[in-house]
């Protein structure tokens, strides 16, 4: 069976790979050819040139977007302006943007069920009611208090209070995944999550085909379907040139009960726990909210489900967990929830990091596995270090992706001519994305500090302002600091042929 399932996966990824080859291939012959034919031919693909660039130019777009597509055409300028024809064609087509702003319009009002926590947060904390008011008043996900909050500084302490928490689940369990792997993280889940759906619970699950492209097999929702669980592949991965085939659903999310809920760095396979070793240590974080905040997961996770479902769309109030008496959960600050979506034109992981960074009067620690930054965060970062902060970054020693690895550290030298610290995690992999400062301030999320993660890609987070969180994703920070390199100026000297790559790489870095 296992050798069969292997057949079958190999095959699908060669069909996949064998058609997008295809397809390129077929966009050469069209500008070589010398016939007359070809020759008008490639005289139309020309002014499609001259005209993508005139319109690339104009557009509301981030400049280094706007760079890496004129650099290619400039590169192939007879096919370069088709290639971005057929590439953003389909982009956001106006049916799922109508539906996805219809679905968030319907919800948003569900948020503040547990009441709106923000007037007490004004009179209290004034210092950070910018990030506040923004994520509320702005983007519709309300601060809430009565939450309790407990951080996970690795993926396995985060796996043995998932487990429990799910035995405990009495009407729902939603889960939404980048990648899943069949293993020890992800099958003693699965057994749960059947039996539960046996009992008669509301059990869900959404995941990434791209994600999931080589971890699960190609029948795995009717595996799941079978067992009682819903499901739903997200974007389903499909051999054109697209640029839809770029917005994957990078969230990490678990709801139970709208009661309890996780999310963070980790997926649910085995090298998230250090059941299966890549690249060294595994290093991660997550976090457990239990209380009013969950709700909003569970929201978030809704409109997820209903924007891609289009049969139905679901009653929210159906799945509010204190109908009948208030959450008694006893405050832990303020907790903030907060999602972000490629469909429409706010970055909002970008802006939660970027006011952090700028609001910091005394430090800045970050934890991001990808360093490729665009203009407006390598200023805010080099900024805040020039103003007496300290700002001090843990990537990786040891990369999951080579390329990445190479334009993430073209920035080390920038950044540490600013006063940045940046230090590599010398046991192995750091997939951790946590800000923390001012011991005041923290987030969690899934967010790295890259263009597919801030840009284009679905992604989620918790703002947690005076909470105990806060001073635990601290404490872990500098515990595992004396694990870590310090990147000196001297580490960043290169050759010419390092130099340019780099340079190259970072040039391309909105494609990676």
């Amino acid at each position: 069976m296992q050798q069969k399932w292997i057949r079958v996966v190999f095959r699908r990824r060669i069909f996949v790979i064998t058609l997008l080859l295809f397809q390129i291939l077929l966009i050469i012959v069209l500008s070589v050819g010398t016939s007359s034919i070809f020759r008008n031919v490639n005289l139309a693909l020309n002014a499609i040139s001259i005209g993508v660039c005139v319109y690339v130019i104009n557009k509301n777009e981030k400049p280094a977007f706007k760079l890496i597509w004129i650099f290619i055409i400039l590169l192939f300028p007879i096919f370069g302006g088709l290639v971005y024809v057929i590439f953003h064609t389909q982009k956001n087509p106006r049916k799922l943007k109508k539906r996805t702003e219809d679905i968030i319009n319907f919800y948003k009002p569900f948020f503040l069920l547990p009441g709106n926590f923000l007037p007490a947060l004004s009179q209290e904390h004034k210092d950070c009611m910018p990030q506040a008011y923004y994520l509320q008043e702005h983007e519709g996900f309300p601060v809430y208090t009565q939450t309790r909050t407990e951080y996970f500084g690795s993926g396995e302490a985060f796996f043995k209070q998932v487990i429990p928490e799910l035995e405990k689940a009495q009407n729902y369990i939603f889960l939404e995944f980048f990648i899943l792997r069949e293993g020890v993280m992800l099958d003693p889940i699965m057994a749960i999550l059947h039996e539960k759906a046996k009992a008669g619970l509301d059990v869900r699950i959404i995941y990434d085909d791209l994600g999931c492209f080589m971890s699960l097999p190609p029948n795995f929702k009717e595996q799941l379907e079978e067992k009682g669980i819903k499901c739903i592949v997200f974007n389903p991965f499909k051999p054109i040139l697209s640029s839809l085939q770029n917005n994957r659903d990078h969230r990490k999310i678990i709801c139970i009960d709208g009661k309890t809920a996780f999310t963070g760095g980790i997926n649910l396979a085995d090298e998230y726990i250090n059941a299966r070793e890549r690249f060294g240590h595994w290093k991660d974080a997550a976090i457990m909210l239990q209380g009013a905040a969950a709700w909003s997961f569970t929201l978030i996770f809704l409109q997820m489900w209903n924007t891609l479902d289009k049969t139905h769309i679901d009653e929210p109030a159906a799945f509010y967990p204190w109908k009948e008496h208030e959450c008694e959960i006893e405050s832990d600050g303020f907790v903030q929830p907060f999602a972000d979506s490629p469909i429409d034109t706010e970055n909002v992981g970008e802006h939660v990091y970027i006011q952090i960074i700028n609001n910091a009067k005394e430090y800045v620690y970050i934890n991001t596995p990808y360093l490729v930054l665009d203009d407006n965060l390598l200023a805010a970062l080099s900024l805040a270090a020039k103003s007496g902060v300290d700002v001090r970054i843990i990537t990786p020693y040891r990369w999951d992706k080579w390329i990445l690895a190479v334009a993430s550290r073209s920035y080390y030298r920038q950044l540490i001519l600013a006063g940045v610290r940046i230090y590599e995690y010398t046991q192995g992999f750091n997939h951790s994305k946590t800000f923390i400062s001012d011991d005041k301030t923290a987030t969690v999320g899934t967010m790295n500090l890259d263009f597919r993660s801030l840009y284009l890609h679905y992604e989620c987070g918790v703002w947690i302002y005076k909470s105990k969180s806060v001073e635990d994703v601290k404490k872990d920070f500098l515990d595992i600091l004396p694990l870590c390199k310090e990147i000196s100026l001297q580490d960043c000297s290169r050759n010419a042929f390092q130099s340019l790559l780099q340079d190259i790489l970072r040039l391309f870095a909105p494609l990676m």
